[in-house]
């Protein structure tokens, strides 16, 4: 046996993002009825930065990521978020594959944003409001564009040169660049930065609004004014994840905000058990904070598009020397 080496142009020239989107869901899905395994993400701080180590298993597939998030990377050279990703067989623990997972945590993250989008939005919602251009701003404009049709964009960010090359990178969207105000009024909005305090202001936001609150995935993280969390319904990704690093850990931390009060999570509304939107009035967040099953549901569909295709690298990482460590 050998283990498949898939690199970043692999990984891109083998994933589509509607594809990414149907694994995705039916990730959450398998979740929601019990079928999936993921302890919560841990976290590793370093000077510069911090590592992240995510496991989890499927039906027929286990794996585990290890992702770092280092701010200061572009002024090197290098992406501030790079990945890596071990797939594994789960009934003999062989390593199938090794894959950059950069792209993966990109378009997943795009994908588990727009399941949300799907069943808490608006059904009427075409305009997509984008804090943050940054690279994750160009899978969430996909991953909308996918099942949101047609659409307009709206994006801020505190850097016109960033918001410009997203214009140019998705020149097939019509994408306009205004002030934080005008995409926050869009009828979904995605917020996609490191701040560690309140941009998003209460009185910006419309009746029927939906949040994708994408950027706080650590301690101490937030992007939206904490009056935001306490009159929305509020779905997560992780319960035990969200609390301690999501949108809500700030309020939560301060008392603002009680984990009781979670509507539930997007693998309970995707299996069924719960509702999605109700009444057209309300707001809704959906806090993403990216968990393991979804990375492995895009590193399975990736890993059997290889297998059929062919031509890709392999390595003998494990050898025939029995059970010797």
């Amino acid at each position: 046996m050998s283990t498949l080496l898939l690199n970043r142009n692999a990984v891109k020239t083998l994933m589509r993002m509607a594809d990414v989107i149907s694994v995705v869901e039916a990730a959450f899905r398998m979740c929601g009825e019990g079928k999936g395994k993921m302890p919560a993400k841990v976290y590793l701080s370093v000077e510069h930065g911090d590592f992240r180590a995510m496991p989890a298993a499927l039906p027929g597939c286990a794996g585990m990521k290890w992702v770092n998030v280092h701010p200061g990377n572009p002024s090197l050279g290098l992406p501030s978020v790079m990945a890596i990703l071990i797939y594994s067989d789960p009934d003999t623990g062989y390593p199938l594959a090794i894959m950059d997972a950069t792209e993966i945590t990109a378009y997943r993250t795009g994908a588990a944003a727009v399941i949300a989008s799907k069943y808490l939005a608006r059904p009427d919602s075409h305009t997509i409001g984008i804090i943050g251009a940054g690279f994750q701003a160009h899978t969430q404009i996909l991953a909308h564009a996918e099942l949101f049709n047609p659409i307009s964009v709206n994006v801020f960010d505190v850097s016109r040169a960033a918001v410009d090359k997203l214009i140019r990178s998705l020149s097939q969207f019509p994408i306009r660049n205004c002030s934080i105000q005008e995409a926050v009024a869009s009828d979904i909005v995605c917020t996609l930065t490191p701040s560690h305090s309140p941009i998003i202001k209460s009185k910006w936001i419309k009746p029927g609004t939906h949040i994708n609150a994408v950027g706080a995935d650590a301690p101490g993280k937030q992007e939206l004014d904490p009056s935001i969390v306490k009159e929305a319904v509020v779905v997560v990704d992780d319960l035990e994840q969200a609390s301690s690093s999501g949108e809500i850990n700030v309020p939560i931390q301060k008392g603002a905000y009680s984990i009781s009060e979670v509507y539930g999570t997007l693998a309970e509304i995707a299996a069924g058990k719960k509702k999605g939107r109700t009444y057209n009035s309300t707001i809704t967040i959906f806090d993403s904070t990216g968990i393991a099953v979804e990375d492995i549901a895009v590193a399975k569909l990736l890993f059997e598009q290889a297998k059929k295709a062919g031509g890709y690298p392999s390595i003998d990482l494990v050898g025939t020397s029995g059970d010797k460590k």
